[in-house]
């Protein structure tokens, strides 16, 4: 791994940091334990296992606790980082420790304070070079896991991991901001990349050169995107020149799971600003690189000119949320949030035609999904809401007109109610179905904030669509998928006389349409008499 082509000094700052009670607990039981096993192995007994020359241990909790520490900021997961022992190994040698009841008595460990260990295997293949050990430990979640370094080479894209010197381990961390350590023993910050001064700026830095940085692990680039839009930090200028290098998106391709993309999309997603990601992934021309099908030698590529005004908008619509706004009736859980960021980040594909029909004449999964479950491996009901919503966009838009332009069927309480009922029932959260609609439209008809074109203003097209979900309010059908039926199949086929058949989801829809003009009507009869009515339509016997 080559050094940075200005390499700051290292440096020791004696800064101390003001632990709460659980952390002072969980301090004094780890420096305790770390005595026990250095009085165990480095003794004089016989049957030490210690390896030979190993070191005293030395305890430093490293990189995310001691950033946000600094930054006032609460944390309930501690990494802590071993000089001469793996994270097993001293998890092991932990919970011996904890065996003893009186020195149980003496932490105050309650039964719970101690959990199961659980390790994490190392797995190159997917750039997890190391085995990390979990415990839960004073109500806090402790990764254990030994200080390394990594060697890259050009013949492989996995590098050759070896117990290393804070220093060594320092450097191999995504941020300097990330590679700061707090010694337990001498309860100081320790600072070895310049670390501090970056936090002080608000800057995320590479401690390495960054374009080595990048190749060593791709991954880095949406973890730098991660940090800067959850803290507020910029990114580096010599570390942005090279984070679209073709040679790193290339790499990120081939060499990182997509689950491990995933997981940094998720992250950021769930996050405070959503938007200051997206806006950072569209500026550096990371899109392609993050939504797409890998494996696919011809997946097309959207133009993404357009989809600031998605990701804006969105944005816009979320910082003012009111009651009864589009973000409020739309949007009504923390989960609908993510996945309502994730249809944000898909709406440059719908200027795509959709690929041609399978070979068994069923369509093809839409490009959107496609570049969701495969880019960043979507789960199943997200990918679910997706194709329904690339898939009802179009009718979405027709009942939108109808109320615009105040069409025939404007106060059909049934067309409206039984529309929501099937895009719901096929793909699920049809609130969100109609966002990605709203979001999509934007980027078609409005342009980029400070930019020439588009045929409408944001105000314009937000409030077309807040009349359309004004008017569903005021028709009472925002709850249509959760309608109970007044009738069902047994009942319909006995006052029919028939046996239940094809016929029956037909005249099922039948009657609920009839319920859905009848609102507040709790007697059957007019629902059963609607569909006898229409029995040959129907094709019933």
């Amino acid at each position: 791994m080559a050094a940075a082509s200005n390499p700051r000094p290292t440096i020791t700052p004696t800064i101390t940091l003001t632990l709460t009670p659980r952390e002072e607990q969980l301090r004094a039981l780890l420096l305790g334990a770390a005595k026990f096993i250095d009085d165990r192995d480095l003794g004089s007994s016989r049957e030490s296992a210690a390896p030979p020359g190993r070191e005293p241990l030395v305890l430093r909790w490293a990189g995310g606790w001691v950033r946000d520490k600094l930054l006032g900021t609460e944390s309930h997961d501690i990494d802590t980082a071993i000089n001469a022992m793996t994270g097993e190994a001293f998890v092991d040698g932990l919970r011996a420790y904890c065996d003893e009841p009186d020195r149980r008595e003496r932490h105050g460990l309650r039964a719970e304070d101690v959990g199961r260990l659980h390790t994490v295997p190392r797995n190159p293949d997917k750039s997890k070079h190391l085995a990390t050990s979990t415990i839960r430990l004073c109500g806090l979640d402790v990764d254990f896991v030994n200080l390394r370094r990594e060697t890259y080479t050009e013949e492989s894209r996995n590098p050759t991991v070896e117990f290393g010197t804070a220093e060594e381990d320092a450097l191999r961390r995504d941020a300097t901001v990330n590679a700061l350590f707090y010694n337990l023993h001498t309860g100081q910050v320790e600072d070895l990349v310049g670390g501090l001064a970056d936090l002080g700026h608000r800057l995320i830095r590479t401690p390495m050169d960054p374009l080595q940085t990048f190749l060593d692990d791709p991954l880095r680039v949406l973890r730098l995107v991660r940090f800067a839009s959850r803290l507020g930090f910029r990114i580096d200028p010599a570390a942005e020149e090279v984070m679209a290098d073709e040679r790193v998106l290339g790499m990120l391709k081939v060499k990182i799971s997509r689950e491990r993309i995933g997981v940094e999309l998720e992250k950021m997603l769930k996050g405070k600003r959503p938007v200051e990601a997206l806006r950072l992934i569209d500026r550096l021309g990371l899109y392609h690189a993050v939504f797409t099908d890998p494996e696919r030698a011809d997946m097309p590529k959207p133009e993404t000119a357009s989809w600031k005004s998605a990701y804006e908008c969105l944005d816009f619509l979320e910082v003012n949320k009111t009651p009864g706004s589009i973000y409020d009736l739309l949007v009504t859980s923390e989960e609908a949030r993510y996945y309502g960021w994730a249809l944000a980040t898909l709406t440059p594909w719908e200027q795509l035609p959709d690929d041609p029909p399978l070979s068994s004449g069923k369509p093809a999964l839409p490009l959107p999904t496609q570049a969701a479950r495969e880019g960043f491996k979507a789960p199943n009901k997200l990918s679910d809401v997706i194709t329904a919503a690339h898939r009802h966009r179009p009718a979405i838009l027709r009942l939108r007109d109808i109320v615009r332009d105040r069409r025939e069927g404007l106060d059909e309480r049934d067309r409206f109610g039984m529309a929501i009922r099937d895009w719901d029932s096929r793909g699920g959260n049809w609130r969100l179905q109609v966002l990605f609609a709203i979001l999509v439209d934007l980027a078609e008809r409005v342009a980029p904030a400070g930019e020439k074109g588009g045929s409408a203003s944001r105000d314009d097209v937000l409030a077309e669509w807040q009349r359309f979900l004004d008017h569903l309010v005021e028709l009472d059908v925002m709850n249509a998928p959760s309608i109970k039926r007044l009738v069902d199949g047994k009942i319909l086929a006995k006052e029919l006389g028939v046996k239940p058949g094809r016929w029956t989801g037909p005249a099922l829809d039948v009657a609920l349409a009839w319920q859905l003009r009848n609102p507040g009507v709790e007697d059957p009869a007019g629902a059963i008499e609607e569909v006898r009515r229409r029995r040959e339509e129907l094709g019933i016997p």
